[in-house]
């Protein structure tokens, strides 16, 4: 209550002043920030090698990332994936600006998040890398809402719709909207972990 009453408080205050100065009719909202990436000179002196050293000692899961497109199913692995809100359920993922894949799941919308387990390093590996079918041999159905290929072998899957897109530096910050979510088929495997460079 006493978070309202202050907020009151302003805003009477607010129109008070506008009064006093003669302001009247509409107040214009301050303009939104431009998203863009950092410039030159507001690069930190951090050596590239040495960020990438240091940040590989911090253990993370290994996702892919998948979506239905016009021209065939799209997907990426990504380790940069997290949950990020309760209310509304939301969770996010980290792309490279450069990435091929994302403008076609961009189009698309949708996309799911599929956990991987132990076993599915050469899996990862397959969808690591640029171009090529990456889904040659690879079982999967289709995720409940977005139609999304849903992995055979993973940990768990979250069919999402894409929430909003945020620039971060060199990469793009994706958040999604959780529409449907569930165990895989191994949901009592271990998961895939990636540190210092390597699958442990």
């Amino acid at each position: 209550m006493v978070g309202v009453m202050g907020q009151a408080g302003t805003a009477e205050a607010a129109v008070r002043y506008l009064r006093a100065t003669g302001t009247h009719g509409p107040v214009e909202a301050l303009p939104r920030p431009v998203l863009r990436c950092v410039r030159e000179d507001e690069r930190a002196p951090v050596d590239q090698q040495e960020f990438r050293r240091v940040l590989g000692n911090f253990a993370t899961g290994v996702t892919v990332i998948t979506a239905p497109a016009a021209d065939g199913p799209a997907g990426f692995a990504c380790q940069s994936f997290s949950s990020l809100s309760l209310d509304p359920p939301l969770v996010a993922f980290m792309v490279g600006r450069t990435s091929t894949t994302w403008p076609r799941i961009a189009r698309a919308g949708v996309f799911c998040v599929n956990v991987l387990s132990a076993g599915q390093g050469e899996l990862c590996r397959g969808f690591a890398v640029s171009g090529g079918d990456k889904f040659a041999g690879v079982a999967y159905d289709t995720a409940p809402v977005s139609g999304s290929p849903r992995l055979a072998g993973t940990l768990a899957w979250v069919d999402c719709t894409i929430h909003a897109v945020h620039t971060g530096g060199d990469h793009l910050i994706v958040v999604g909207r959780v529409a449907k979510l569930g165990m895989g088929d191994n949901e009592d495997g271990a998961p895939l972990l990636f540190h210092k460079g390597r699958f442990i």
